[in-house]
């Protein structure tokens, strides 16, 4: 049974879509106009069953969550929201799932609470100390509402441009112009200030200690393998890549199958049992 409702973080609502029971993921969207929760999650969660306690918001700016009054987004923000929102549903110990800008975050909230988070899965993500403002992800971030900008978005982030479809172009631009004018304020130019502020120092990093899976794809041109991922190796205590070939910086969308077995198999391991048997996540 899936579930939205609105919960109170630190005084400022937070859209939620909730599934499942048991052991508790959270699932943190990545940063393109239009993304929501339950946008990026849904299809995943529905796949995943009943047997995760799944919780996926719209991050503030994004989707029906609003910037609360006085704070201009970043980080921080997302960091101390996440951490806020799984105090407020009572949760003591959680996986982070994370996707891009998701990622960071999940990173970032494993390093500040290293109690609670217990394992994490940063997709196609954002972080590595140095990574430079790709040409692919300002444009993303630069793109208009609307049709156009919503079909130039979506070309940049799959690489099978076959799952461009009318009706995701329509969906994602509804999406879009709904939610233009928080959107605005997250990421004006010049943009490489944002991804600046998404990196994560080699000190944080260190902090994680929960197990990481990091999930990439090959043919990410948005945050590529060699500057987002691979540097990460170095930083992360305890982590592991897997690299997806034709594949863009959507896993979850280009590949769910494989994208899910991943999922199940590394969450479902009890802690320092990470490994899976050869073909449980082909």
């Amino acid at each position: 049974m899936t579930a939205l409702r609105t919960i109170t973080v630190d005084g400022s609502p937070v859209h939620v879509m909730e599934s499942g029971t048991g052991p508790a993921v959270l699932m943190l969207h990545g940063s393109g106009p239009g993304t929501t929760g339950s946008g990026a999650w849904a299809t995943t969660a529905q796949a995943l069953g009943t047997s995760w306690h799944l919780v996926a918001p719209d991050q503030a700016g994004f989707g029906r969550t609003p910037i609360p009054a006085g704070s201009g987004g970043g980080l921080r923000l997302w960091t101390e929201q996440a951490a806020g929102l799984m105090d407020a549903l009572g949760v003591e110990h959680y996986a982070v799932v994370g996707h891009s800008m998701g990622g960071a975050v999940a990173l970032a909230l494993a390093a500040a609470r290293p109690q609670q988070v217990t394992r994490v899965v940063a997709v196609s993500t954002m972080g590595a100390p140095g990574a430079p403002l790709s040409a692919e992800l300002d444009a993303v971030w630069a793109a208009p509402a609307g049709p156009l900008g919503a079909r130039d978005m979506l070309s940049r982030l799959v690489l099978d441009q076959a799952l461009v479809t009318e009706s995701a172009v329509a969906a994602r631009a509804a999406a879009m112009r709904a939610g233009a004018a928080a959107f605005a304020s997250l990421f004006p130019p010049p943009r490489a200030r944002w991804a600046d502020e998404l990196t994560l120092s080699a000190q944080t990093l260190a902090a994680v200690r929960a197990p990481v899976l990091l999930v990439h794809g090959a043919e990410d041109r948005v945050t590529p393998l060699g500057t987002a991922a691979l540097p990460l190796l170095e930083h992360l205590a305890d982590v592991r890549l897997h690299v997806l070939g034709r594949c863009g910086h959507v896993p979850a969308l280009e590949h769910p199958h494989d994208f899910r077995r991943l999922l199940s198999c590394f969450l479902g391991r009890e802690r320092g049992h990470w490994s899976c048997r050869s073909g449980d996540a082909a």
